[in-house]
Order: C-alpha cells, then structure tokens, then sequence
C-alpha cells in the first residue's frame, strides 16, 4: 500500500510521515526558489510548495533546502577508516549518496574485498554504490595480492548496489587493444564505465572514449577538461587530500557546463575532512572562486545523478529519494541537517546499523630485511629519481647524478635525494625494488605505508637504511597501517589492520592517530602536507611519469619498468 500511501500524502488526503515545515527549496533545474513544505513518505518526497501536515513535523523556516551531495568518485579505504565510520564522518556534511570503487581492498583480497563492501553497503545510513574494480592489478608491472578477471566480476553486474564498471587505469590496455582489457569492456558494454586517463588527448582520447568510457576524473587542468567534455565524456572535478584539482578545474564550471560536470573527492582522509571538508568544501571553494553558486550545486547534486544514471535522487521533487541536506546560508554549504532516504542522519540513525564482520586480516607478510636490503647498485652515474608536485599524483621523471660509493649510490639528504623502496607483502615472491625520490625533504629516519595505491605493498621512504628495516618490520607487527621511525625507534604509527588499509577505530582516533603521524614526519624534515598519501601514489604505475612497483622504476610515459 506505499504507493497508494504516497500519492494520498503527497495530495494531502492523509498526514505525510514527515513534513519539513517552513523552508526554501533550490531547484536545481530552473533554479527557483520555492516557498512551502517538504512532505516525506517513508523514504521519497511527496509533496512540495504547498501547506502540509505530518505524524512527525520538523520547523526548518530560514533555511534553503537543498539535494544531497553525491561523491561520483572515491575509494572509501583510502579514509583510513569502514564504510560505517566513513558513513559517520561526512554524511552529516550532506554526503548521502557516494559510489565507491573498492578496488584498494579488492587489489588485496579480490572478490572478497568486494563482497565486503557490497554487504556494508546494504547496512549504511549512507547511500553507497559500487563500481565493480576493473583493475586488480593496475598492470602487469606490480604484484597484487588478488587479480580478478571478466569472468570474476560480471556475476556481481547486476547486484542492486552495483552501478557499473570502476576507473579504466590502464588506458594503455584500452588504447592498445589488450584482450584481457577487451574481455572486461565487452563485458559490460552498455553498462556504465568509468574512466581514468590523466593527460590523454588527440587520437589517443579518441580511441578511449570509443571503447564506450562515460566518465573521467583525472583532468589536472581546465583545457584537459574542456577537450574531455567535448569527446562526450563527463568529468568529475575532483579534490582529495593529495590529488587537488579544484583550482585548476575551477574554471570549466559554468552554467553550461554545469550539467555534465560532477564532484569527487576519489581519496580523501578523516584529517582533512576534519580541517576542511569533504564535498561540502568543494562547494565552498568553487563559490568563493566565483562559480555560479548554481551551477555548482547542480554539479554536486543532479549532474551527478544523471551521469551515473540515479534517476531517483539529484531533485527535491516528488517522486524523489529524500536526501535533503538542510542550510542556513549555501554560500558557506554548513549542514544543520541532513537526511539521507527520510532518515535523519545523527547518532540514533548510526546506531541502528547492522555490522558485517571485515575481512582481510593479517594480510601483511614481510620478507627478511636488513639494512643491506635498501642498498642500490649502478654503474651510471646518472640516475632516475621520482620528483614530486605537491598537491598532484602526477610526478616527475628527474635524470640526477648520483654517484655510487662501495657499490652502492646513498640517499643524500642535503639534495633532498631519499631512497624509496617497494617491498611486497602478500606472501608472493618477497620482491625488493629501490629507487630515489626527491621532495620530501627527509633530513633523518623513514616513514612507512601499506596504503600503497594500487598493489598496496609495503612503500617506504628514507635516509637511513637501518630505520627503513625498522619501519617495514613494524608494519608486519600491527598488521599495516603506517609508521614514523627515528634512530632506532618508532615516533608514531597508525594500525590498519583490515586489509592494511583500514582501522577498526571510531574515525575521530583515527583523525587523531593522523596528527601524530604528520608531527612526527615533520620532526623528520618532511614539508608535504599529507607525506603518507603523496607516499602512496608514488607507486602507482597508470600515473605520470615516474613511479615505482615492486618490480623497480617504472616509465610510465613508456610503461614499462626500467629498472
């Protein structure tokens, strides 16, 4: 009898379930204003703009209601923390819907890691979709702890929480033709596809989108984003704790625009959303920039919805999910409330959730090391060393002199020149890559990392050898996470026991575990911002230019390893 039920609520024959009385809702369509309540039936709007009564009233008068916020991209483990405490930390910000790829988890547990996330999804308070990972691994330049095929991942294709497919990394594979790419994009020919092609253009874009690629969020600059919409895909802007792209993005948003750019924060951790926000600062700053404040709003809302096909959501109108994020000033996007399918979003709603048990434990096997294990030979003098842009996963491919001392070229820490390693750690050969990277300005010790994008290996950077053994050995011993050492001894460290990518902790412990990592980086030298997620992309092999995997530097422009 709902439907019955909705449409003599929404007519005012019978009291709504919840009216939001007094308010304004934004349209995100024609961009009116308009004056009048909100009625709510269980979990869809019924009624708008006129005068209701409910079985439970909210006074909402003051403020201008808008849709809730969708995240197009992100993977939730690179929080640092569950799907549950994730749901916690930013729907009260106005986060209702976010479509997760789980592929961080996947790369470490496969379908497994998967399953996980779609049992979770079901339990939140949270709308959480899934893009099924169609990448583990990224390529073949690194191990994984799983590798999962067409075969493996079309039967979940048609699971309700499941939208499509996940980030396309290995633009290469697509543009080249490889079959097991083949196999993946036939597969889900017709279905959502998600994009991933940073500094792609010309016939090479082309080629990608032809492959039936929808959308893209790895455009670092507004005319990258300009040829990206005009090849027919939808680009979402995106803003995490280390690939920053608003600024430069920023200007593409227009009210044109507007209808086929969306928002995503792809990895974002509860530190930063604690200092600055998640997709409510985006909105935040596109308006401070001067972007249309609509068209900005759309952006977040119903652009979003309509790119990944969520016709129920994106509009206060009836008919429509009731993710209603309540504010007293869009200017500043602060939520003093927010509802997520009729539900209030607080600490009665959180409560209410059933848990699923994690999975992926003591899933962190580290091979014998010793201070001899971070040595790296060579003949030439002129090396390869990673450069880092802070505030982008693009780096550089540096050629810098560095002469080999006892067979072995040193870090330098007066050229800002640490030694970076890959250690693999899922039990499958025990591989042992070294390189340098410049830019974190390391003066002494090393820090350590098992959030290592994709593979999620050990990663570990340093200038002193014995340290980086220390680090990479303390990883082992709290099942991942990350790890400060300093002469002989650990300064700070972080567990991340599910999967070595996730706490078990409230988000606030982890917040806090991740400003005593920071300080302690800092103690060391380290400048970055966020050292541990910069850290993490320096080893994935689908970004430009220079990287490093378990298998040794990698070319990414040549992609290939080069040592």
């Amino acid at each position: 009898m709902r439907l019955e039920a909705r449409i003599a609520q929404g007519r005012g024959d019978q009291k709504a379930d919840l009216v939001l009385k007094g308010g304004e809702v934004w349209d995100m369509v024609t961009g009116a204003r308009i004056a009048g309540d909100v009625a709510i039936c269980g979990g869809t709007i019924v009624g708008i703009g006129a005068d209701y009564h409910g079985a439970r009233e909210i006074d909402v008068s003051g403020t201008v209601l808008v849709p809730g916020f969708i995240d197009t991209h992100l993977h939730i483990e690179s929080s640092c923390i569950t799907p549950y405490e994730f749901d916690r930390c930013v729907l009260p910000r106005g986060v209702t819907t976010a479509i997760c790829d789980p592929h961080e988890i996947a790369n470490v547990a496969g379908l497994a890691g998967i399953r996980y996330f779609l049992d979770a999804s079901a339990r939140t308070v949270m709308d959480i979709r899934v893009n099924l990972s169609s990448c583990v691994p990224s390529t073949h330049m690194e191990t994984a702890g799983a590798s999962l095929s067409a075969d493996d991942l079309f039967p979940l294709a048609d699971h309700p929480r499941v939208i499509g497919l996940a980030e396309f990394m290995n633009y290469p594979g697509v543009i080249h033709r490889d079959p097991g790419c083949m196999e993946k994009l036939r597969a889900f020919e017709g279905r959502h596809i998600d994009g991933h092609a940073p500094l792609l253009s010309g016939r090479d874009l082309n080629a990608y989108v032809s492959a039936g690629i929808r959308t893209e969020h790895e455009a670092t600059s507004a005319p990258e984003a300009i040829e990206k919409l005009q090849k027919g895909l939808r680009v979402l802007i995106r803003e995490g704790s280390v690939s920053k792209d608003l600024e430069a993005l920023a200007e593409a948003l227009t009210p044109l625009t507007a209808p086929y750019l969306c928002l995503c924060t792809d990895d974002r951790n509860p530190l930063d959303i604690a200092e600055h926000g998640h997709l409510d600062y985006m909105i935040r700053r596109l308006i401070e920039k001067g972007r249309d404040p609509l068209a900005v709003y759309r952006a977040a809302t119903l652009s979003a919805a309509e790119a990944f096909g969520l016709k129920d959501r994106g509009q206060i109108a009836p008919g429509k999910r009731a993710d209603i994020v309540v504010l007293e000033d869009p200017a500043t996007c602060r939520a003093t409330m927010v509802f997520c399918g009729g539900v209030l979003a607080g600490d009665t709603a959180f409560a209410a959730r059933d848990v699923v048990e994690p999975v992926a434990r003591h899933s962190v096997h580290v091979p014998p090391l010793s201070p001899a294990s971070f040595r790296y030979a060579g003949n030439a003098s002129e090396t390869s060393v990673i450069g880092i842009w802070p505030g982008k996963i693009l780096t550089e491919h540096l050629r810098i002199d560095i002469p080999a001392i006892d067979g072995d070229k040193r870090p330098d820490a007066a050229r800002d020149l640490a030694r970076i390693t890959v250690i693999e750690r899922h039990g499958k050969n025990g591989n042992i890559a070294n390189g340098f990277v410049r830019g974190f300005a390391l003066k002494s010790g090393a820090i350590a990392s098992t959030v290592c994008h994709d593979h999620h290996n050990i990663a570990v950077v340093g200038v002193e050898y014995a340290d980086m053994a220390l680090a990479a050995q303390r990883l082992g011993q709290i099942e991942g996470g990350f790890v400060v050492v300093q002469g002989g001894k650990v300064l700070a460290e972080l567990a991340l026991p599910v999967a070595g990518l996730m706490s078990l902790e409230p988000f606030e412990t982890v917040r806090d575990g991740l400003v005593a990592l920071r300080a302690a980086a800092r103690s060391l030298g380290v400048e970055l911002e966020e050292p541990f997620l910069q850290l993490a992309f320096l080893a994935l092999p689908v970004i430009p230019h220079l990287k490093i995997t378990d298998h040794g530097m990698v070319d990414v422009d040549r992609f290939e390893v080069i040592g």
